[in-house]
């Protein structure tokens, strides 16, 4: 399995521009969940940001991509 280098994009949050760094992977599964809550990823990114703490932002949304997936796996009736 190949894993894409990470791509440095920028997003606004409270009205500033800041850098993010995911794998393409993270960008896409981030797309998918914002889409899926109907919002941008600028504000799903924004509502990570407000409930990080002390995490480093790039940190933060990865964590929270992983669990919301490993949520939804998790509610799925298992064979």
């Amino acid at each position: 399995m190949m894993v894409a280098r990470p791509v440095k994009r920028s997003v606004t949050i409270a009205g500033h521009r800041t850098s993010l760094t995911l794998e393409a992977e993270f960008w896409d599964a981030l797309a998918a969940i914002a889409r899926e809550r109907g919002m941008s990823i600028a504000r799903l990114v924004a509502e990570i940001d407000a409930s990080r703490g002390e995490a480093g932002l790039s940190g933060a949304v990865r964590v929270y991509v992983l669990r919301y997936l490993s949520d939804l796996v998790g509610s799925k009736p298992r064979h």
